[in-house]
């Protein structure tokens, strides 16, 4: 399948829904507009000729100090033709993210879950967005760029002494 063939047919449906495209190495990346993405993931799933049939992944890059912030990735497969694609939705506040594809692919639940708990995205229709790593009280999302990081210095053979004696061991 011709990567242009996916542009052509979205160009023609939505139109100003793909705001730029990439191709490096082989990987087609389109960047969609946010209120656009699940239109288009329908799309690309029902069209009988791309058969996007099979969403392998969903996850974020905080893309911090940029503007917007975030950029949610949708990995999507073609098993019937064997194609690769790649779209990705720039969001700058994590609270007001993409359109949930939940109901377009079952597993879009949990990827979304996974983003959210992890990233802070969430996802507009997904009324499932819980704790899937994290334990359910945690504050915050760990793999933002300003999440704090760590209290504990981290040992090694250089400063094994020093870290020792900050560490409460136990008493007999």
């Amino acid at each position: 399948m011709q990567d242009s063939l996916v542009v052509d047919k979205l160009n023609a449906a939505f139109p100003g829904a793909i705001e730029a495209a990439s191709n490096f190495r082989g990987e087609q990346t389109l960047f969609i507009n946010k209120n656009q993405v699940k239109n288009v993931c329908q799309f690309l799933k029902e069209d009988q000729e791309l058969r996007y049939n099979f969403l392998s992944d969903i996850c974020a890059d905080d893309l911090l100090p940029e503007s917007p912030r975030f950029a949610v990735n949708y990995h999507l497969y073609s098993l019937p033709n064997k194609h690769r694609l790649r779209l990705r939705v720039l969001v700058e506040d994590p609270a007001k993210g993409p359109e949930t594809v939940a109901d377009i692919w079952a597993i879009g639940s949990w990827l979304e879950m996974e983003v959210w708990d992890l990233m802070g995205v969430r996802f507009a229709g997904n009324g499932s967005l819980r704790r899937l790593f994290m334990p359910e009280d945690w504050q915050g999302h760990p793999l933002q760029k300003d999440y704090p990081l760590g209290y504990e210095e981290v040992q090694f053979s250089f400063n094994r002494e020093e870290i020792d004696a900050k560490k409460p061991y136990a008493q007999d």
